[in-house]
Parts: C-alpha cells; sequence; structure tokens
C-alpha cells in the first residue's frame, strides 16, 4: 500500500459504508478536503451511512476532525451517521475531538421582513446594554472618588501623574498643529468668502465664536479620544487578557480605584488645558491668515475680536471641556473590561471605544448648544 488516503463507497442493503484508508494525517490535507466534501454531499440519499475506519494506518489530529466534521455534516442531512471499527490507539484522540462544540449553522441566504426586525431588535437592545454600561461605570468610578475622599491615603498621586503627562503633555505638539491648521483653513475660507461683500473684518467674528464655543473644544475632544480613549481601552484589554485585573481583586485591591480613577482625572484635568491651548493656537493660525491673506493688520484684528467676544463663549468651551473627557474615559474603559481573551477582541473593542467616544462626544456638543442657547448663552 502506498499510504495515500482513500475513501470507498459500498452500498449495504439500504444503508451505505464510506470505507476510509491509509493515512489521514495533514501531509495529504488537500486530497482529504476533497474526498470529505464530495461525501458530505450524500446526506439525505440513505437512511444511514457508516464512517469505517479500520483500514486507516495513520490518524492525526486534522484526520480526526475531518471524519468528525464528516459524521456531524451527514447528521444535520437527516442521516444516521456512525463511526466504526476505530481502533484504540485513535479512539481518544477522536473522542477529544468530538467534544469540540460546533458552531450553529447561520442562514444568511435569505433576507426576510423578520430578520430585519431581528436585527433591529438587537441593535436597540445593544444600545440599551451599551447605555447601562456606561452609567454602571459612571457610578463606580464616583463611589471610587467618593472612598478616596473619605481615605485620601488611598490616592495613587503618582499614577495619577504619569497619566495626566500621558493625556496632556505628551499630547500638545500635535493638538496645537492640527488646531492652528484648523485655525487658518477657517481664516482663509472665511475671508475668500466674505470678500465677496466687502466684509473681510467679519472673519474675525466668525473665527472667534466658532473656536472658542465648538470648533476647539469639539476638535481636541475628538482628537483625545482617538489617541488617549484608544489607548485606555487597549491598556485595560491587555490587562484583562492577562487577568492582571482578577490579580488585583484576589488581592484585595479594587480596580476601579487603581486602575480607572486616576485615568479619568488625568483626562478630566487635561481636556479643559489642552482645549486652551488649541483655541489659543487656533485663533493665531487663523489671525496671522487674516495679516498674510486677507490684509487685516494685527491691531485691527485683536480690537474686533475683543468686540466679537464675550467671556461667555470661553466659559461655554471650557464647561464642555471636563464632561466631554469624562464621557470619553468612561467609554474607553467599559471598552477596556469588556475585552476578551482574544486579539481580535482587542481590536474590535479598541475599535469600538474610538467610535463611541466620537459619537458621544458630538452627542453631548449638541447637548449643550441646545442648554446654552435656551438660558441666554
Amino acid at each position: 500500500m502506498s499510504g495515500d488516503p482513500t475513501l470507498e463507497r459500498i452500498a449495504r442493503g439500504d444503508g451505505l459504508a464510506l470505507c476510509a484508508a491509509g493515512s489521514w494525517t495533514a501531509r495529504f490535507a488537500p486530497v482529504l478536503e476533497r474526498m470529505v466534501a464530495d461525501a458530505e454531499k450524500l446526506g439525505g440519499t440513505r437512511p444511514s451511512i457508516s464512517i469505517d475506519v479500520s483500514q486507516v494506518s495513520k490518524l492525526d489530529t486534522f484526520g480526526a476532525w475531518l471524519i468528525e466534521r464528516l459524521r456531524r455534516s451527514l447528521t444535520h442531512g437527516g442521516v444516521e451517521a456512525q463511526i466504526a471499527g476505530l481502533s484504540a490507539n485513535y479512539s481518544s484522540l477522536v473522542d477529544e475531538v468530538r467534544r469540540v462544540k460546533a458552531e450553529p449553522i447561520v442562514e444568511t441566504d435569505r433576507l426576510t421582513i423578520t430578520g430585519m426586525l431581528e436585527q433591529i431588535g438587537r441593535a436597540v437592545a445593544g444600545i440599551g446594554g451599551t447605555l447601562i454600561g456606561l452609567i454602571d461605570m459612571l457610578g463606580a468610578v464616583l463611589t471610587a472618588a467618593a472612598h478616596v475622599l473619605i481615605r485620601p491615603r488611598h490616592f495613587r498621586l503618582t499614577s495619577t501623574i504619569h497619566h495626566l503627562e500621558q493625556v496632556c503633555w505628551r499630547a500638545v505638539p500635535i493638538v496645537v498643529l492640527i488646531t492652528f491648521l484648523i485655525g487658518c483653513i477657517i481664516s482663509q475660507q472665511g475671508i475668500f468668502h466674505f470678500r465677496k461683500f466687502g466684509a473681510d473684518i467679519f472673519v474675525v467674528d466668525m473665527l472667534g465664536v466658532l473656536v472658542l464655543r465648538e470648533i476647539g473644544v469639539l476638535l481636541v475632544a475628538i482628537m483625545v479620544a482617538g489617541r488617549s480613549g484608544s489607548a485606555y481601552t487597549a491598556e485595560l484589554g491587555s490587562m484583562k487578557m492577562r487577568e492582571e485585573i482578577d490579580a488585583l481583586r484576589t488581592m484585595g485591591f479594587d480596580p476601579i480605584e487603581v486602575l480607572i480613577l486616576p485615568r479619568m482625572l488625568a483626562l478630566v484635568l487635561a481636556l479643559p488645558i489642552l482645549a486652551f491651548l488649541g483655541a489659543m493656537a487656533a485663533l493665531y493660525g487663523g489671525g496671522l491668515v487674516a495679516w498674510l491673506y486677507g490684509g487685516v493688520e494685527p491691531e485691527a484684528f485683536l480690537l474686533r475680536l475683543r468686540d466679537a467676544i464675550s467671556i461667555d463663549h470661553f466659559i461655554v468651551g471650557l464647561i464642555k471641556a471636563p464632561v466631554m473627557a469624562a464621557v470619553i474615559g468612561i467609554v474607553a474603559c467599559v471598552e477596556g473590561l469588556a475585552v476578551q481573551g482574544s486579539a481580535e477582541s482587542l481590536g474590535q473593542h479598541t475599535t469600538s471605544s474610538v467610535v463611541k467616544g466620537i459619537f458621544f462626544v458630538i452627542v453631548m456638543d449638541g447637548v449643550f448648544a441646545i442648554f446654552f442657547a435656551s438660558i441666554g448663552m
């Protein structure tokens, strides 16, 4: 015998026997895959099919899985399928493979109204679960903060300063650069269009209000969500995968107090600082372009800016910043603690953290816009 694998079909009354022989190992994977795929098409042709493996000379995990896959496929086809002639040397291997749970067969070919409604329902339930998770995390963080206020010795100052450096100090260059460029673009576009009406100077009004109230803090919050929010999720997710969070609980430490509270506090302190620096950079960039491109002298720019904006615009932006920071931090920590034990799960939750963080930041900006408009600010 050459040792090449074979799978013969022998009729036995109303039933059918599939006689396997030769070497069923990973070395002959392409041949075995084709033979098993052809045999799987026999489902429903006979009431019973026996898979005879008494003539199999060599069997590894790959071959055992193909035999078990064939048996499951025939069983799903309405056939009474069983494995016969299994030697004592390979019975334990086949038993181990049989313990592997089969994935449920999901039909995706047909698109029905019921299926669409089910998907919508699951999506709505997922939104509700997300909101409950965020509220739960907010409550846990507030509880940990109250515990630290009662017992200040439990506050982790070193960790907070470390995260403040990572979130705030190291983010200054990119935040200042991006907001500077955005200020330049807003100013250039405003001058280009206002010039048609001979109202070049009004670009200062637009730039001041947009940067201080909306664009400045919103743009910085989006950058922080993409930079620091994803980092929080990846860090906590990696700890979850390595069971470091469970180890903290075993040692009697509260993971919320040790890991999440310093990160949240650093983010809440950092975002107003970054929003202020970003607003100043955007105004400087807008003023520079207004001078070089629009011919608006710096003295005229500053005088017009002082008349166009008030302290209320500055206060509105700074009030938004810590709230947005808290939202970003809560979303990032919830997604980080939801990571399972695989790299794929870590990537999915990191992506979800950025997407959800940006979404909730924009939602909160809209809520603040309605609120401040209603109170006359």
